[in-house]
């Protein structure tokens, strides 16, 4: 089994899985992609409540700018919004933050 060293260096050789359905996935790797960090990372930082502070760069610009593509012809799909789109707000909610975040670093 491989080992990793985390940032503290300690010995990462350990594994944790569970199980998640589509959309709990799909909404995950939407977090991790709009995150910045990988998905262990980004993962490890949630279960543990610490704070995903993310970094611009330009792989989380592209992953904003392709997610809100996504949102956009969704948005385009829809007649109205119902509680079955819980996880399409809850992604426009973090997409928000995330960029009214970057828009403040630059200022």
């Amino acid at each position: 089994m491989d080992k990793n060293l985390d940032y503290k260096g300690r010995w990462r050789n350990k594994a944790v899985a569970f199980r998640v359905s589509e959309e709990e996935a799909k909404l995950i790797d939407d977090l991790v992609t709009l995150s910045g960090l990988t998905k262990q990372d980004y993962i490890i930082r949630r279960l543990q409540c610490r704070d995903v502070v993310v970094q611009g760069n330009p792989r989380v610009y592209k992953a904003l700018r392709n997610q809100m593509a996504d949102i956009y012809e969704e948005l385009k799909r829809l007649e109205r919004c119902s509680e079955a789109n819980d996880e399409l707000l809850y992604t426009i909610q973090l997409i928000a933050e995330t960029m009214n975040g970057l828009r403040g670093e630059s200022e």
